[in-house]
């Protein structure tokens, strides 16, 4: 059977529930949506079949008909099987728990998977959302596990766990969600719960590291797990306080870092990290590796040994996770050769990049620029034409060297521009002249500044301008144009993702300053 709405979903979970007393008052009210429709009792068999098994077709259809953006403002998605049972063969490994905790349990993957695994221990699956909660509850009661699990509609950071004499594993996939969806008293209790540890924290973080936080804050020495989230808080500054939590309190023992391709969150292409974690460990080294095919999983249980006080020294850990593959200690910084600049930021593209209203302009104030990463990627090693660039308007702020007429067309344009706020920006109210943009001087080198890839280094030979989505490599003194070449074939074949920032969506960013630390041969290794 197909489920095509919410309503047939919701009809399917009650199809398949044995009991109703324990659902908590928001589950009772969607379910009142559908007390006069019913499923087939074939259909229902159908899905139950499914289930029996080992699919998940309420959490299928609930991708499907939910759309993304509302599933993704509270976090809602949800994570392949091949990666659950990876995660289950390390907890295994671990020892027995007595009671496992799943603490954003969605239709109920995770905490199922740990029933299977582990069939003496006590389930708790905490889940905000009342119709996954209900799906969870109806997984449940196919396999006949109704009284052996506990399912809590709640905000995890609001649980309370009674104490438990052995050992809480705690698994699962913790919601994204940005902090700027997160209010500010909840924001308020991340900053103080960590201070209560000796850490400072940046209400900036997302609620996937609020999820860090309150599993540590429920935990006791000895408890273990393993979430998997974003990985970006390898390298944001925001992520500094989990990053000490767990080489302090929280235990982190292994880090596996999952390549967008490999697809960790269905329908993102994220970088994911897997974590894993025995509360209270602070000596044993800490395993990492980056995986980039879902078929070397394994288990968890491959990886470099990473001693804590080199994590503790790395102001980002992606570098140490996915090291480039060059000796971080011989050769030099690419800053001893360039300084990198960011290009012109124009505060207003859809006016500053030549449109239809610039058409009247002197030629001479219409620049061929670099305005997209696609022209930088397209272009290759070598930008060799301007033809297909896009001209950016960039007006000296003294305008008494043109002609009469050329002044009449240059002040209709501005007229134009002043209608569209172009001199209300904070960007253009911070320049000697509102309307004068200021492009940088044409780099040897232009690089990519953010991607789903590494940089794009491409030798700029038609001497084309930039704005702030690319970088310009300027060298410190001059250099013969094959070095620059050679130079530049190396810096593609050999820097990766890992040199950067990684963010949610997979989107890797290289600061100006992080492209002059990057490390590559001694100079005479160009001159060949």
């Amino acid at each position: 059977m197909k489920i095509l709405t919410e309503l047939e979903l919701i009809a399917a979970c009650v199809g398949l529930l044995d009991d109703r007393t324990n659902l908590s008052g928001v589950e009772r009210k969607i379910i009142r949506l559908v007390s006069a429709k019913s499923l087939p009792a074939h259909d229902i068999d159908s899905i139950r079949e499914s289930i029996w098994q080992g699919n998940d077709p309420l959490g299928e259809a609930f991708s499907i008909i939910r759309p993304a953006h509302h599933r993704r403002s509270i976090g809602a998605v949800y994570t392949p099987s091949p990666i659950i049972h990876s995660m289950m063969a390390w907890l295994k490994e671990q020892g027995i728990p007595t009671r496992i905790v799943d603490p954003g349990a969605g239709s109920g993957r995770f905490i199922i998977a740990s029933g299977e695994t582990f069939p003496n221990a006590q389930l708790i699956a905490i889940e905000i959302d009342p119709l996954a909660a209900l799906m969870l509850r109806a997984n449940l009661a196919v396999r006949g596990w109704t009284a052996r699990a506990t399912v809590l509609v709640k905000d995890y950071r609001t649980v309370k766990l009674p104490r438990c004499a052995g050992v809480t594993a705690f698994i699962g996939n913790p919601p994204y969600v940005r902090h700027h969806q997160i209010a500010e008293d909840w924001k308020s209790w991340y900053t103080s719960r960590f201070a209560e540890f000796g850490i400072k924290a940046s209400a900036l973080a997302g609620l996937h590291l609020h999820f860090f936080l309150q599993t540590r804050l429920l935990a006791k020495p000895g408890d273990l797990g393993a979430l998997i989230t974003s990985a970006e808080w390898l390298d944001v500054n925001y992520g500094s306080a989990l990053r000490r939590l767990l080489l302090s309190e929280l235990g982190g023992v292994a880090i596996h870092v999952l390549e967008p391709k490999v697809e960790a969150f269905p329908g993102t292409a994220t970088t994911a990290a897997i974590t894993c974690f025995r509360v209270g460990e602070k000596e044993i080294p800490v395993r990492v590796r980056s995986v980039d095919e879902l078929a070397s999983l394994n288990g968890l249980n491959k990886g470099e040994d990473v001693e804590r006080e080199q994590l503790r020294a790395a102001p980002r850990w992606s570098i140490v996770v996915r090291p480039t593959g060059h000796s971080q200690t011989g050769g030099s910084e690419l800053g001893e050769l360039f300084r990198v600049h960011r290009g012109q930021v124009t505060g207003a593209n859809g006016i500053w990049i030549a449109g239809e209203r610039a058409e009247r302009l002197p030629e001479r104030v219409k620049l061929a620029a670099v305005t997209k990463a696609k022209d930088l990627i397209d272009a290759g090693q070598r930008l060799q034409s301007t033809a297909q660039l896009r001209r950016v308007i960039d007006l000296p702020a003294e305008l008494d060297d043109f002609t009469e007429e050329e002044r009449r067309r240059i002040d209709q344009f501005l007229s134009w521009a002043k209608t569209q706020g172009a001199d209300q920006g904070y960007i253009a109210q911070h320049r000697k002249a509102w309307w004068s943009v200021g492009l940088k001087a044409p780099a040897p080198i232009l690089c990519t500044y953010m991607a789903r890839r590494p940089p794009q280094f491409t030798i700029n030979l038609c001497e084309a301008r930039h704005i702030n989505i690319a970088h310009g490599l300027y060298p410190r003194e001059p250099l013969p144009e094959n070095v620059i070449a050679n130079l530049v074939v190396w810096l593609n074949n050999n820097i990766h993702t890992g040199s950067g920032r990684t963010y949610a969506g997979g989107l890797t960013k290289f600061e100006p300053k992080e492209i002059e630390r990057l490390r590559i041969p001694n100079l005479e290794t160009f001159f060949a």
